[in-house]
C-alpha cells in the first residue's frame, strides 16, 4: 500500500500554499483562485493553526451573508486541524477523511508542514494501487 510521502513525491504540483490567519477572507479566496486549489494551510511562525477551504467561504460567509472584505480567515478557518504523517498510508487518509468528512490533510514531520493532499490524491493513488495488484494477479494466473 502506498505511503502519504509516495503520493506528496508523485504529485504534479508540489507546492503548499499558506496564508495568515490575520489576512482577509477575500485575499484568501483570490489565492485560491490565483492557484487553482480548494484550500490553504493557515500558518503562524511557520505553525500549522488552522485550514481555510472553499466549504468554509460557502458556508461561514456567503450563507450568513458576511463580508470577505474584512473578516479575517481566522474567525471562519477550520481551527481543529487534523494532520497525517509521511508513513501513513492511503488506506488510514481516505478511511481518516470519510469518517471526519474532510476534504485535505496537511502533511507533518515533527510538527514540519511539508506537504498538504486532497481527497483527490488519495484517490489517484489507490486506483494505482489497485491497478497494479490487477496486473500482478493477471500475470499469475496467466502463469
Amino acid at each position: 500500500m502506498t505511503i502519504v510521502a509516495q503520493v506528496i513525491k508523485n504529485k504534479a504540483v508540489q507546492s503548499i500554499f499558506t496564508i495568515s490567519p490575520n489576512a482577509t477572507v477575500l485575499e484568501a479566496i483570490k489565492i485560491m483562485a490565483d492557484k487553482g486549489v480548494g484550500a490553504l494551510v493557515v500558518a503562524e511562525d511557520e505553525k500549522v493553526v488552522g485550514i481555510f477551504s472553499e466549504r468554509d467561504y460557502t458556508r461561514k460567509i456567503a450563507l450568513m451573508e458576511r463580508s470577505s472584505n474584512n473578516t479575517p480567515v481566522a474567525d471562519i478557518m477550520t481551527s481543529k486541524v487534523i494532520s497525517v504523517g509521511l508513513n501513513h498510508t492511503v488506506e488510514e487518509c481516505l478511511n481518516l477523511m470519510t469518517d471526519r468528512h474532510l476534504r485535505h490533510l496537511p502533511v507533518l514531520d515533527q510538527e514540519k508542514l511539508v506537504g498538504f493532499i486532497s481527497i483527490g490524491d488519495l484517490v489517484k493513488a489507490a486506483m494505482d494501487d489497485q491497478r497494479i495488484l490487477i496486473e500482478q494477479l493477471q500475470q499469475y494466473i496467466s502463469g
